[in-house]
C-alpha cells in the first residue's frame, strides 16, 4: 500500500475556462486546480521515493480534511470536531477526487482509468489535509468474486 499526505485544504478541480485569442477559442484549466495538481504531484512523489508507477487495477482510498472555519463558535467547532456536524460545505467530494486522480497520473499509476474501487470521507479536523492509500489489487484479482444476481 501507498500512502500519501497532502496538507493543505483539498481543493476541487475547477471547470475548464474558455478565452478568444485572436479571434481563436482557448481553453485552460484554472490557476487554482493547477497550483492544486502540482501540489499533490509533488507529495505523491517524495511518497513514491523512486518506485514506478503503478500498471494494474488498484483501490483508492481518501479521507479529506477540511478545517473547521475560524468563524464557527467554541460549541460549534467542538461539534464538528466530533463529527456531529458533517461538511456538507464546498468542496464538493467528486471534484476533489478528480483533481487528485488526475494529478497522480503517471506517479503513483499510469493512468487513472486503473482506479477500480474507489473508497472517500470528508470530515472536518484541526487543519485541512488529504489522505491517500492506494493499493495494488493485481495480487488479488483472483479474490474477487462476482455478485449472484438473481434477476428472475
Amino acid at each position: 500500500m501507498i500512502t500519501i499526505c497532502m496538507p493543505g485544504e483539498p481543493v476541487g478541480k475547477g471547470r475548464p475556462r474558455v478565452s478568444t485569442i485572436g479571434g481563436h477559442a482557448r481553453m485552460f484549466t484554472p490557476a487554482k486546480t493547477k497550483s492544486y495538481e502540482n501540489h499533490v504531484k509533488d507529495e505523491a512523489l517524495a511518497s513514491m521515493r523512486g518506485m514506478e508507477p503503478l500498471s494494474g487495477p488498484v483501490e483508492l482510498r481518501l479521507e479529506l480534511y477540511l478545517g473547521v472555519p475560524a468563524s464557527y463558535p467554541k460549541g460549534k467547532r467542538a461539534k464538528c470536531l466530533s463529527g456531529e456536524i458533517w461538511p456538507t460545505k464546498k468542496p464538493d467530494i467528486d471534484n476533489v477526487v478528480k483533481a487528485i486522480c488526475d494529478a497522480f497520473n503517471g506517479v503513483v499509476w499510469v493512468d487513472d482509468v486503473q482506479v477500480v474501487e474507489l473508497i472517500v470521507s470528508k470530515r472536518y479536523a484541526e487543519e485541512g489535509c488529504v489522505l491517500a492509500n492506494v493499493t495494488d489489487l493485481s495480487a488479488k484479482a483472483s479474490e474477487v468474486h462476482q455478485p449472484a444476481l438473481d434477476l428472475a
